[in-house]
């Protein structure tokens, strides 16, 4: 009887994340403060009835392709990758699953900082544990969509991307320990002010590979530090004090890494607590020091993503500015009074098209819900 009642098909959507202040410390176990927004991935799943074949569909690409659940490897490059990724992370967990069809489609903007992979591994897996009834908890399939970027798209990215998309709570950001994920969620009260999102709309090249070298970076800084502080495990274990008493002893540019790293931890913290009191004028100013640490001491700026914050500073309605995501492109982040928004994205659309022949893109956008169901079907 069992059988009878198998979901057959099921639609779900992962939305994309913010991140209000915590950018690159989550694969070094610090803090984050993001949170999902309106811009979602929705695959449809549905069981084809063969032991063992795949179809996956991306719609917005027009582009399919099938491979075999029982012998499958990564390609080059391409999102088939986060596909096949995600299938072989449950199943080293143990999941079984016989031959489905996928399509998914998605308004989150690639290479915008949103984080659309996770977006898209999230849906999967939570579409594949819930058709096939693999009992995995959602734990379980945040750690299976981070290790399938890990282990086939090659991009060893922290946890904050997959948590924040699966664990998302409407009208809440999120802060996540990224050494325990213990979380909790604060209100995001901005009061006359909203959050606007301004997408730069390019994406240098540097991305993924400059990523992976500031996480080795990263681990070079661990390395010189743990000489002298030797129960400190990374750079989440580190204070200032101490990362500054061996500034001599360590390459300056590894050194400016691990400043970013440890003072983005303090302003994560500062701004949550910020955010509690409503204190958004200070909730602002950590923003602006996260962009400058990210621009001098981690580097991970670009020309377009400078222009867009610095246009920003003079203007008394805007609260703060910075670059979000893994860097190089993508958006930034304001926090602007509601009244001026509409103005304000007039003016600096056609400044960016004067000075870089680009068009902007601008989001107003809105804290929502994570990863869930929107409809399923049973066999008969």
């Amino acid at each position: 009887m069992k059988d009878n009642h198998k979901k057959q098909s099921i639609i779900i959507q992962s939305p994309a994340r913010i991140n209000i202040i915590g950018e690159h410390t989550d694969y070094n176990d610090g803090f984050v403060l993001p949170a999902a927004i309106d811009k979602n991935m929705v695959i449809r799943l549905k069981r084809n009835e063969t032991p063992h074949i795949a179809k996956v569909t991306a719609t917005n690409l027009n582009e399919s392709f099938t491979f075999d659940l029982k012998s499958f490897s990564r390609i080059n490059a391409g999102w088939q990758n986060y596909i096949m990724g995600v299938v072989h992370e449950l199943q080293k967990l143990g999941g079984k699953m016989s031959g489905f069809d996928a399509e998914f489609e998605g308004n989150i903007p690639i290479g915008g900082g949103m984080s659309s992979s996770a977006a898209l591994e999230c849906s999967l897996a939570y579409s594949l544990n819930v058709l096939f009834e693999l009992g995995f908890n959602k734990a379980q399939l945040i750690k299976a969509s981070q290790l399938a970027e890990h282990n086939f798209v090659g991009i060893k990215c922290g946890i904050m991307d997959q948590f924040a998309s699966m664990m998302g709570k409407k009208d809440r950001v999120m802060l996540l320990d990224c050494r325990s994920l213990a979380y909790s969620y604060y209100p995001l009260e901005l009061g006359d002010y909203q959050l606007l999102l301004l997408n730069s709309n390019v994406s240098h090249t540097l991305a993924s590979s400059e990523y992976n070298t500031r996480r080795a970076e990263c681990e070079e800084g661990v390395g010189f530090l743990k000489k002298v502080f030797p129960e400190m495990t990374n750079l989440r274990d580190v204070s200032p004090e101490q990362l500054v008493s061996l500034k001599e002893k360590m390459p300056e540019q590894i050194f400016r890494r691990c400043r970013h790293v440890v003072s983005e931890n303090q302003r994560v913290l500062a701004a949550t607590k910020a955010l509690s009191e409503g204190k958004l004028d200070i909730l602002g100013q950590l923003i602006y020091q996260s962009h400058f640490s990210l621009q001098t001491d981690y580097e991970v700026s670009c020309p377009e993503l400078d222009y867009l914050v610095q246009q920003t500073q003079d203007k008394d309605y805007i609260l703060g500015s910075r670059m979000m995501g893994g860097g190089f492109g993508g958006c930034t982040i304001n926090i602007i009074k509601k009244s001026r928004t509409k103005e304000f994205v007039a003016k600096i659309s056609e400044a960016y098209q004067q000075q870089f022949g680009i068009d902007l893109t601008p989001y107003n956008i809105s804290i929502e819900d994570g990863t869930g169901e929107i409809f399923s079907t049973n066999k008969n």
